[in-house]
């Protein structure tokens, strides 16, 4: 049985998607059901997937997919379909899946995207990832992410993060970063004022303000692989 608000919630994104032909997006869902921070719309979706109602789609920016719906919001003519983002061609330059070749990663073990942990500096296993996912040249890793700082990125704690190994980054880049030359984190990079800030994607977490001697990045996300 659904909680007031996680019925509240579905029922919105059915009215939208059925209105708009895409779903509502993480800021018009808070506002509709006036919360405070996009944090409480990530916990009612989470529950509603795993209430089998709804379903995410990795990779693609607002997709959900609508599985069913309870009986007393049963319209007639509804079967589940899957909405894509804003659009429904396929992105200009993307290969058929067939095309697509997957390489192997080595995984550094975990990053906090929480409070940080020992910095990283040993392959527990391997993942393969498609090479299209691969920015460019240089040397690429991956990583386990452990805790929920960065859910309203999208990153969420289990995923695997792959990053690209560089050590400079730009304003509102997301990095693995070194602090203080033992602390390993996964946050949004910026220079404030002559300081590094490391923010984080979550309201429950406040942003670190450091020096520069204090901050080594050790690479920058390019691409996000969830198992369900």
């Amino acid at each position: 049985m659904l909680t007031h608000k996680q019925l509240e919630l579905l029922d919105f994104i059915q009215k939208r998607t059925m209105r708009d032909g895409v779903p509502p997006s993480f800021d018009e869902m808070k506002e509709a059901l006036d919360l405070r921070s996009k944090s409480g719309i990530h916990r009612l979706i989470t529950a509603l997937e795993e209430r089998g109602f709804i379903r995410r789609l990795a990779h693609r920016a607002r997709a959900i997919e609508i599985v069913k719906l309870p009986d007393a919001m049963e319209r007639p003519g509804f079967s589940p379909r899957v909405i894509a983002g804003d659009r429904t061609d396929p992105p200009k330059g993307a290969l058929p899946v067939e095309t697509v070749y997957a390489m192997e990663l080595p995984v550094m073990g975990r990053i906090a995207a929480g409070v940080p942990i020992e910095a990283i500096s040993e392959v527990s296993h391997h993942v393969s990832v498609p090479s299209t996912m691969l920015s460019g040249r240089g040397e690429h890793y991956a990583l386990e992410v452990k805790g929920d700082s960065m859910i309203d990125a999208g990153i969420n704690d289990g995923d695997i993060v792959v990053i690209r190994e560089q050590t400079t980054a730009e304003n509102g880049d997301i990095v693995v970063a070194l602090v203080e030359g033992h602390e390993a984190t996964l946050k949004r990079f910026r220079r404030k004022n002559g300081m590094i800030a490391l923010e984080a994607a979550n309201p429950a977490y406040e942003t670190r303000l450091l020096r520069d001697d204090q901050v080594k990045v050790q690479g920058r996300l390019v691409g996000l692989i969830r198992s369900y």
